[in-house]
């Protein structure tokens, strides 16, 4: 009797011990995203990927998948065209990067560092 008893706390304990493992997980997956601001070069519809110039002149292929979002781009990955300046925040994987959220790039960014001809406020030493 005595042994089932404390089941319950073993299992209480168990569960505690996961929810803190997946709570140290969290921030990692966040940590993995990359911001990138750049304008589009090409885009190629077979492999589903598209090259932009980084803001810092590098040239950088992205992927897109089924778990993509697009935000005000209308008609998704068709609607990317060269030129089109965007914001992609993209997983990096073996595979290369992962496009997680793709949309056109905001200029100004609201405030009082906005506008000119910066990338915007939030522009900072993290974006590429």
């Amino acid at each position: 009797m005595a042994h089932r008893k404390q089941a319950p706390g073993l299992l209480v304990i168990t569960m505690l011990g996961g929810a803190l493992l997946l709570a140290a997980q969290a921030p990692q997956a966040e940590a993995a995203l990359r911001h990138l601001d750049g304008t589009v070069l090409s885009k190629d519809a077979r492999t589903q990927t598209f090259r932009i110039s980084t803001q810092n002149g590098g040239n950088v292929r992205i992927k897109v998948n089924a778990g993509t979002q697009f935000q005000r781009i209308q008609g998704r990955f068709s609607g990317l065209h060269k030129g089109l300046r965007v914001e992609v925040e993209a997983k990096r994987t073996s595979n290369g990067l992962i496009a997680k959220h793709v949309e056109p790039h905001q200029r100004g960014g609201g405030g009082p560092e906005g506008g000119g001809g910066g990338g915007g406020a939030d522009d900072g030493p993290g974006h590429h």
